[in-house]
């Protein structure tokens, strides 16, 4: 295989350097990537963020990826006894700040060392260090944007930079990836870039049985439907919402899988709500046992909230492993959740951020088992074409037309 960089002989793969700002426990769609390459010949190593005592610094899965962690050894001064508790908490923080500053520095050397032949950016948390190390290497980078962090919850006080950092960096990529059709326009209007590829969040293609896993695990004795919401439980996720429509909802169960910054908020919401016996909590799961927890479920759920240009622009994950596991939805109305409902047919749209209309369409979907029935068929069949597979090609082709145009020498100065 020629790839346009230098002649490598057919022992020898292209190397990949993946970096991303996670663990790289959960993260189906870096995943997904590593294997379609790994799977093609490509050698694969993503350099992830350290958590100390969970996870080796390296590491060789069975699907062929290597994994490389950096950081996680962050020390400070301890506090002194009589510090008080906005000093203590003042030195987390520069624990913290330390600590990631020391795995961007190892990230960025260590792919740099490896002498990598293309360096690819998972999001913008990533892009300076990839660029960095991209540029020492000679390689050709690929910045992958999951999302648009420049109107993105969480972002809002330092929307400023990342804007800035964006605009110096993403007309340098050689090759860029987005998740949905809006984002893809946005970055290109944004930028002044070609139209990047997009690839959605869809899970692999897998065959999974129904099964009883959720009312087993938590013990549920009733045969009410389950409804399912699975992923983070961050703010503007409708999470909040979800809760108080399942007061004007009986006979059924609500479970959320999944962790994040709001579950304390709504476990206490649930405790106040009266409502203990019909809303439940599953921690995250492990990635590969997901789709277990999913098919045991009669209604997958997306409440997701119109809070900012990300959220519109959003398909969500979840969306796509509800379709997999054969499950009707219920989701907001926003332009790409939409389109992807309305043209399988696949469950029912509402206002975001409407708590009654949310639960007027769990009651008429829970009430209905034939409407169920419906669009659970609906889903089998969008199920064929809304995977991972059909988008292989997409990515292998992106990057051979990375490898075809890179020139290792650049322009002259």
């Amino acid at each position: 295989m020629s790839d346009g960089h230098k002649p490598l002989p057919p022992e020898s793969p292209i190397k990949v350097a993946m970096l991303v700002c996670n663990s790289f426990l959960n993260d189906a769609r870096v995943r997904k990537e590593a294997e379609t390459l790994v799977n093609a010949g490509f050698q694969v190593t993503v350099h992830a963020l350290a958590v100390p005592g969970c996870q080796s610094r390296s590491d060789v899965l069975s699907s062929g990826i290597r994994v490389r962690r950096h950081g996680g050894d962050q020390t400070t001064k301890k506090p002194s006894p009589g510090s008080t508790k906005r000093e203590r908490s003042k030195l987390d923080v520069l624990a913290l700040i330390l600590s990631r500053v020391r795995a961007l520095l190892s990230m960025g050397w260590t792919t740099f060392r490896s002498r990598p032949d293309i360096v690819h950016a998972h999001d913008v948390n990533m892009l300076p260090t990839a660029w960095l190390a991209a540029r020492l290497a000679k390689a050709p980078l690929i910045y992958d944007a999951h999302e648009i962090s420049t109107d993105r919850e969480g972002y809002q006080s330092f929307r400023g930079l990342v804007g800035w950092v964006e605009k110096q960096l993403v007309p340098g990529a050689a090759g860029m990836i987005t998740t949905t059709d809006a984002r893809a326009k946005f970055f290109a209007r944004a930028y002044g870039v070609s139209r990047p590829l997009v690839l959605q969040n869809r899970p692999r293609f897998i065959e999974v049985s129904r099964s009883n896993r959720i009312r087993e695990e938590l013990g549920l004795k009733e045969s009410w439907p389950i409804v399912l919401y699975q992923g983070g439980l961050q703010p503007g996720r409708g999470l909040d919402r979800l809760v108080k429509a399942a007061v004007n909802v009986s006979d059924t169960y609500f479970v959320f899988i999944g962790g994040g910054s709001q579950a304390g908020d709504l476990k206490r919401l649930v405790g106040d709500l009266n409502l203990g016996q019909s809303v439940y909590f599953i921690d995250t799961v492990p990635l590969d046992e997901l789709p277990s927890y999913t098919a045991s479920a009669d209604i997958g759920i997306q409440p997701i909230e119109n809070t900012c240009l990300n959220h519109f622009t959003t398909d969500s994950n979840k969306l796509f492993e509800y379709v997999i596991a054969g499950l009707p939805v219920i989701a907001s109305q926003l332009p790409e959740i939409s389109k992807v409902v309305r043209q399988h047919d696949l469950g029912l749209l509402v206002p975001p951020g409407n708590t009654e209309a949310l639960a007027s369409a769990i009651v008429e979907l829970v009430k209905d088992s034939s409407r169920r029935t419906h669009y659970q068929m609906n889903a089998k069949k969008a199920a064929k074409l809304l995977n991972w597979e059909t988008q292989e090609a997409s990515l292998l082709a992106l990057y051979h037309q990375v490898l075809g145009n890179h020139n290792p020498l650049g322009p002259s100065d």
